[in-house]
Formats: structure tokens, sequence, C-alpha cells
């Protein structure tokens, strides 16, 4: 009887350490120099930072342990990575290529942990209405992935991880505008939204919705509506189904980031519930592109760090 109770309480702690979980008032922790400038995603050991194109591996003191600078398998498609999740030793990236403002053969792409090699690919689906992928996450509940859009940050979209199909998309009201990345526990989905100004110093946002409740809706057949030479041309094919609706409300103003930039991705650390935000300060942005930094601060190349918040309640 002894000893079940000793392996029932080293159960009860091993799902505890595995769990993320929200809260409601953090405090900045720590500030951690990495070398990319996308997306974040965390285990119990190690954070996983991806570049634009680039995929790195840290130690939790900020030390670089590993890297993978040619992570693409199909590198003619594809030159961006977006946030980036992490779930049962895989790493979960939005793929896609990029250029000033227009996202372009968009996937899923699926590495190992261990190494950042390429796995596998889950294909997008055009026809659910998402035209960039500038994050993703995975609802480790409900067994689903869902990426955002930068273009388009009125919708969020839902694909099944069990069977690779898309599942629904989610029109956020108000809208996040300009989403970077996205997280999910608790039920709730957390949006890194770069809606501030770095020109005057204005700060970014994290909102959150909850998404406890996601019915399916797929794809029927119905009429495509697309722009040919500025003129509206309708087509039969395939179409979404439907959507629910997510009501959005402000999580966190982050006005105690060393300069107002442009965030990008954020994690939850499933060891002690931090809050971990990636921000890039000291360049200046166009349609989502570097242009060059704030000389005139003394910026000479763009700086990537993640601001690890304690969870205070």
């Amino acid at each position: 009887m002894k000893k079940t109770l000793i392996l029932l309480a080293l159960c009860l702690m091993g799902i505890g350490a595995s769990a993320q979980h929200l809260g409601t008032e953090y405090r900045l922790k720590k500030v951690i120099p990495v070398a990319g400038r996308q997306g974040i995603a965390i285990d119990k050991d190690y954070y996983y930072v991806s570049d634009t194109r680039a995929l790195y591996k840290y130690d939790k003191q900020g030390n670089l342990v590993m890297k993978n600078d040619q992570p693409f398998n199909h590198p003619e498609l594809a030159n961006h990575f977006g946030d980036i999740d992490i779930y049962n030793g895989e790493i979960y990236t939005g793929n896609e290529k990029f250029e000033f403002g227009q996202g372009h053969n968009i996937s899923v792409d699926v590495y190992d942990a261990k190494t950042l090699k390429w796995k596998r690919t889950i294909p997008w689906v055009a026809e659910s209405g998402q035209v960039e992928c500038s994050g993703l996450a995975i609802d480790r509940e409900k067994n689903m992935v869902w990426m955002s859009d930068w273009v388009d940050s009125r919708y969020v979209y839902c694909y099944s991880l069990e069977t690779g199909m898309y599942y629904t998309k989610m029109q956020c009201r108000p809208t996040p505008y300009w989403c970077q990345g996205i997280f999910i526990a608790d039920g709730k989905m957390l949006f890194a939204a770069d809606d501030g100004e770095s020109t005057f110093g204005i700060p970014d946002n994290v909102y959150v919705a909850d998404i406890s409740n996601v019915p399916y809706t797929g794809l029927k057949d119905g009429v495509q509506v697309s722009v040919e030479d500025f003129k509206a041309v309708k087509k039969p094919g395939k179409v979404a189904a439907g959507a629910m609706a997510g009501r959005v409300n402000l999580f966190r103003e982050m006005s105690d980031f060393r300069r107002a930039g442009e965030i990008e991705g954020l994690s939850v650390d499933p060891t002690n519930d931090d809050l971990v935000v990636l921000n890039n300060r000291g360049n200046q942005i166009l349609l989502g592109m570097p242009i060059g930094p704030f000389t005139e601060e003394g910026y000479t190349k763009e700086i990537h760090e993640l601001y690890v918040y304690e969870k205070i309640k």
C-alpha cells in the first residue's frame, strides 16, 4: 500500500511538471539574448527558438546547445519560420515563403527536438481562407494545432493532429492585429500582437481568448471568389463551412520590454509556469520585414531577447 501511494504521488508530480497554466499577474525575472527573431517553445530542459531561417536550442541559462541553419525540407518553397511549439518531443513550425506582407506555400512542418532535423509535413488547406502563418500552437488537451495569420489576424485556423485535416477557424473579436504568435493552456489561447509602435515607444500587447469549446465545421462545396485583373472571379470549389467566434481580451501590456519593438512568439515553461516572450528591438520594420536599425539611438543591428516572467498569481 505504501509503495502504491508513493508511485501515485510520483505520477501526480510528473503530471504537474508537464502541465502549463496561465496566471493573472507576472513579474519580469530575467532577459536572455538569443539568435532567433521569430518564436519560442519550451520543454522541461530547453528553450527552442526559431529564427526566420533557422532553429536553435538553448539551455535555460541561455547557452546555445544546438542549431540547424538549413532547416527547410524544400528551401525553394519556404524561407520563413513563425512562432513554434513543442509536443511529445517534436517541434511544430509554421513554414512559408514570406515576401513583404504576403505568405505562400504554407505548411506545418515537424522537427525532432533532439536533433532539430525535419521529420514530416502537415499540409495547409488554402480553402480555409488563411493567407499567412505567423505562428502556431498545440492544444494538448484536444490534440489540435492552431495557426495564426499576420496578414489577416481576424482568424486563427485549427487542424486535427490525429487526422492532419482542417477542423475549423475562429474569428477573433476584436482583432489582435498583426498577430505574431500564439500559445494554448487551460483552454485559453494567448495572442502576441505587434500592435504597438516602436517609432513612438508604444508597447505591444498580449491578448487572451477562451477556446474550451471548439465545434467542427470543416469544408463544404461552395463558390470560391478571387480577384483577377481587378475583377471578381467566381468558380465552384471547397470553402470553409463555418467558423466559431472568440471574444478577445487584454492579457498583458508589454511595457517592461527594454525598448518597444516587435513582439514575436510566446510560451509557458512546463516546469514552473514562467511566461516567456520573444521581443526584437532596435530595427525598423516595414510590412513584417526588417529594413535597418535605429542608428540615431546607437543601434547597429537588431537585438533578440527572451523575456522570462515569473507567475505571481
